[in-house]
């Protein structure tokens, strides 16, 4: 992970308290008019949720251009699996192993980024794997469109690419997300269903 997606990082954990302080009031009002008393699971739902939506944003969003940035030769990149293509052009020029490549490891990254926004589907909004697939999809494809349009032309010129390549490996970052909340369900319904064996007395002198 590089320098500029630690700072994101932090920019984005900051901007997660921000976000909470603004929801958790209303929240807590909401769950004492209702229920007479606080529920710790619905808060620390929000919380996770609200954490992973701020980091996620901060990483695909940050750090904005400055004014010498150069700006990209490329915008848009529509080739299937190109990331494949490149982690050979960089073996060629620096050596290595291609797990070890940068090329790799962002498309690692790009896969493990939705992999929580897929346990959020399947653990709180029950959705099937087709539907975390296009929630994963259309998520993606939201974050690249609005890279393709430089934050929607908030930003002085585009920064990033938008990269067929993203869409598919966050997909499959959702899809694998969802399989993961999945066994932890059927974990948790397996730990539930097993009951303590019974200890039975058995008293000698009882006739049977």
């Amino acid at each position: 992970m590089t320098n500029a997606q630690l700072t994101a990082l932090q920019y984005g954990f900051t901007g997660f308290l921000a976000l909470w302080v603004v929801v958790l009031v209303p929240q807590l009002i909401t769950q004492l008019a209702r229920h007479g008393g606080l529920r710790l699971r619905g808060m620390v739902t929000t919380a996770a949720v609200l954490l992973y939506g701020c980091l996620t944003l901060a990483v695909v969003l940050l750090p904005l251009p400055g004014p010498g940035t150069r700006r990209l030769v490329q915008t848009v990149q529509l080739h299937p699996f190109q990331w494949i293509a490149d982690i050979h052009t960089e073996l060629l020029k620096h050596g290595g192993a291609w797990f070890l490549t940068q090329t790799f490891q962002q498309a690692c990254l790009n896969v493990m980024l939705f992999v929580p926004l897929g346990v959020f589907a399947r653990i709180l909004w029950r959705r099937g794997l087709t539907g975390t697939a296009l929630i994963g999809f259309t998520a993606s494809l939201l974050i690249e469109l609005t890279q393709l349009t430089a934050n929607f032309g908030t930003a002085p010129h585009v920064y990033r690419i938008f990269d067929v390549d993203d869409l598919m490996n966050n997909t499959v970052g959702a899809m694998a997300g969802w399989v993961f909340g999945a066994l932890l369900l059927l974990l948790r319904r397996s730990t539930v269903d097993v009951q303590p064996a019974r200890r039975e007395r058995i008293h000698l002198a009882e006739t049977r």
